[in-house]
């Protein structure tokens, strides 16, 4: 049977490689995100490769209650969804010694990270399949080692998750997290990346190698499918060996 999944942050990066990943096996996939013409773009390119037209797109700011009221009646229309996941976020900028800076940067962090993910998924949750849905939230190393608000973001969508588990267990539906290591090959760090930058985080990856978003996109999509069905309210970590058995 297909199923419906969403996508946000669809267009780029993990995003596009979870969607990719999922229309690849048969899924309808929706990838959500402010940019309609990169989502426009992305959904053209990944139908042409799988001869379909199994990836549509919506658009709509994840932090404005407004619009994911609206984008939410959109993307049910069509029916029930069994499969959500959470991969808008990032890092909007670096905090200053001024307390004004610091509260502008902590609330940014938190409104992209976290305020994206809570209200789509609360949107959503009247029209998740029972049993069956999915969540899978996408986090980051640096909620695990402390990171500025960034880090602090990232680690409060754990704490959201993992109640929010609880919470639907009963109702058959999965909540799980992945939190990927460095994945060069993202927007995250298409403006701050250099290759004295690189050479210093891969130095610190045991296996020697950057991630990739398509390996991070095989963790998503494995916490999504059926197989994971009694596996729910974990923090799967994908970073090559640089942090060890910490969840």
């Amino acid at each position: 049977m297909t199923r419906r999944a969403v996508v946000t942050g669809g267009g780029t990066g993990i995003g596009r490689a979870v969607a990719r990943r999922l229309a690849a096996g048969g899924d309808e996939v929706t990838i959500v995100g402010r940019r309609s013409e990169v989502l426009k773009a992305t959904a053209a390119e990944l139908n042409t490769e799988f001869d379909s037209d199994r990836v549509g797109f919506a658009t709509g700011d994840l932090a404005d209650p407004d619009q994911v009221t609206e984008l939410a009646a959109q993307l049910v229309a069509g029916g029930p969804i069994d499969v959500l996941v959470n991969n808008a976020g990032g890092n909007p900028n670096q905090p200053s010694t001024d307390l004004t800076g610091l509260a502008d940067a902590y609330t940014d962090a938190f409104r992209i990270n976290v305020i994206t993910a809570v209200l789509l998924t609360e949107a959503l949750l009247p029209d998740l399949s029972r049993p069956g849905a999915s969540i899978v939230s996408v986090s980051s190393i640096a909620a695990l080692r402390g990171a500025g608000p960034y880090g602090a973001a990232k680690a409060a969508l754990h704490g959201w998750a993992l109640g929010l588990a609880s919470q639907l267990a009963p109702q058959g539906i999965t909540v799980n997290v992945v939190a990927p290591g460095f994945v060069p090959a993202t927007e995250f760090w298409a403006t701050r990346l250099t290759p004295e930058l690189e050479a210093d985080r891969v130095a610190q990856i045991p296996l020697g190698r950057a991630g990739t978003p398509d390996q991070i996109a095989a963790a998503i999509a494995h916490l999504a499918s059926p197989d994971a069905a009694w596996t729910t309210g974990q923090i799967l970590q994908v970073n090559g060996g640089t942090l060890l058995g910490r969840g």
